[in-house]
């Protein structure tokens, strides 16, 4: 499918693997973007059927494929902390109306103001809830 320059394991970096058991950033934020397509379909009484969902979710899968490709890139770990989340975010977010724009897809105002505010609370909701998590079970610990 690709290839990339990212080091899957380094012994120097914490944790060492790229990867990790418990790692559940990509297919959350992927369930949260086809959930913002089926909520966005069903408030304008379009059907929720398969391929209507995934005509709606595919230019955001796109943005959000570059969200995770540009702090993999600068970083080397996947976009799990609170901050990583704003890159993924505004690439989901304008990747995918750029996307959209590009194939004679909507991209009204109205639009990119409500998809920019319910992804940001989807895609750094989550993290920020995580961070808080993490910073809560280290202050417990000592």
């Amino acid at each position: 499918i690709g290839s990339t320059d990212v080091v899957l394991w380094d012994a120097d970096r914490d944790p060492p693997a790229l990867l990790v058991p418990g790692t559940t950033v990509r297919p959350l934020d992927v369930l949260l973007v086809v959930v913002f397509a089926v909520v966005g379909r069903s408030s304008h009484a379009e059907g929720i059927d398969a391929a209507g969902v995934l005509t709606t979710a595919w230019p955001f899968l796109v943005g959000l494929g570059l969200g995770w490709l540009l702090v993999l890139g600068t970083l080397g770990r996947w976009p799990a902390a609170a901050w990583h989340g704003v890159p993924v975010w505004l690439s989901t977010v304008f990747g995918g109306m750029a996307v959209r724009q590009a194939v004679g897809q909507g991209t009204a105002l109205p639009f990119v103001v409500v998809a920019t505010l319910v992804a940001g609370a989807f895609l750094l909701g989550w993290r920020a809830i995580a961070s808080l998590a993490r910073l809560a079970r280290r202050r417990a610990a000592g």
